[in-house]
């Protein structure tokens, strides 16, 4: 206080009554040219940093795995990266160009993901062509997948930031949907290749093989079990929908094979086995998603199967009015059209129609 104080330093005029430097005119052209020179440099780091994460994609080495071990790739850092050092630069202008430069990094990131979306199943296309390539393929989707919850975090944290409004843009709602698309369709994906490594097992279902003795059932469990293992790696809440979603679609495929009508039952003694093998099977499906979803419920979609093997195991054909009545209030979805298998004299064995073909 003794030197800062002494008179001979004190300002000479207040600054605050001083005009700019820079009219105001020239400061907004400035501004302007930062933000168009900002646009196209963005668009060519993003390109840039997909091509990076890309090549990645064909590694024969697993991805990293965050804290929790969760497969991921460094690419929603470096994108967020480049988005915080730019606002960062921003901040020091005023609130206004806080905003615009915002603005610019949604708008670029809505464009980003749609390349992100196509570069995926670009992806998907490819090892389809050769399933075993790249090696490891599952843990990238599983990966990419991940990335899309990861930004969905980052660009909350951003606009919590540096964004005073607290209304959603029309970018903020496109962006959400954008991820949860390249998220579900990974997901989707992903059960693709379950389900072509189960096609020979799914087609022995309920055929003779099946009726004497067939382990399909066994093997689609412990396949499902098996990959599930590796999708473990998927942050929620992708990884509970795709758990009900595999779920929705073993049974499909088992009711499917039901509608096919592969086999004829030669009495009612070999039509009880069959339908005996149906509950059991059922009772599998139910031990096995219960295991893979925590202990949720996931009783009805199996008991969907159980309750056509009842029908099955029928000798009184009297007794199939309230049988299928009971089907009829229990899944709604049943064909309407069909009703008149409760209010005739039909035969256990043509139950399999009442049900759609998406189960």
């Amino acid at each position: 206080a003794e030197m800062m104080g002494h008179p001979d330093l004190q300002p000479e005029c207040d600054v605050k009554l001083l005009e700019p430097l820079l009219p105001e005119m020239v400061v907004n052209d400035l501004l302007g040219k930062y933000l168009k020179t900002f646009n196209s440099n963005i668009t060519g780091w993003l390109r840039k940093a997909l091509e990076t994460d890309k090549k990645d994609w064909q590694k024969e080495t697993e991805p990293e795995a965050d804290q929790d071990g969760y497969y991921q790739t460094t690419l929603p850092a470096i994108v967020f990266q480049m988005f915080e050092q730019n606002l960062q630069v921003a901040v020091q202008i005023n609130e206004i160009f806080r905003e615009e430069v915002l603005t610019v990094c949604l708008k670029q990131m809505n464009l980003f993901l749609k390349r992100y979306r196509e570069e995926a199943n670009s992806y998907k296309e490819e090892h389809l062509k050769d399933r075993q390539l790249p090696q490891c393929y599952v843990q990238y989707m599983i990966a990419i997948i991940n990335n899309c919850q990861t930004f969905k975090e980052s660009i909350n944290s951003l606009k919590r930031k540096y964004s005073k409004s607290a209304e959603a843009s029309q970018d903020d709602g496109t962006i959400d949907k954008l991820l949860d698309e390249v998220a579900n369709e990974g997901c989707q994906f992903l059960l693709d290749e379950v389900f072509l490594d189960l096609e020979h097992h799914l087609t022995e279902l309920l055929t003779r093989k099946w009726l004497t003795g067939s382990h399909a059932v066994d093997t689609i469990c412990v396949t499902v079990e098996d990959y599930f293992n590796d999708f473990a790696k998927i942050k929620k809440p992708y990884n509970e929908k795709m758990t009900k979603d595999a779920h929705h679609r073993v049974v499909v495929e088992y009711l499917k094979a039901v509608m096919h009508k592969r086999i004829s039952f030669k009495n009612a003694e070999e039509r009880k086995e069959g339908a005996e093998r149906m509950i059991k099977e059922a009772d599998q499906f139910k031990f096995l998603f219960k295991k893979l979803s925590a202990g949720d419920e996931t009783d009805r979609l199996c008991d969907s199967i159980s309750a056509i093997a009842e029908v099955f195991k029928l000798t009184d054909p009297a007794l199939l009015y309230l049988e299928v009545s009971t089907l009829v209030s229990k899944y709604p979805d049943i064909r309407s059209r069909y009703s008149w298998l409760a209010s005739n004299q039909a035969t256990p064995a043509q139950v399999p129609v009442l049900f759609t073909a998406n189960g």
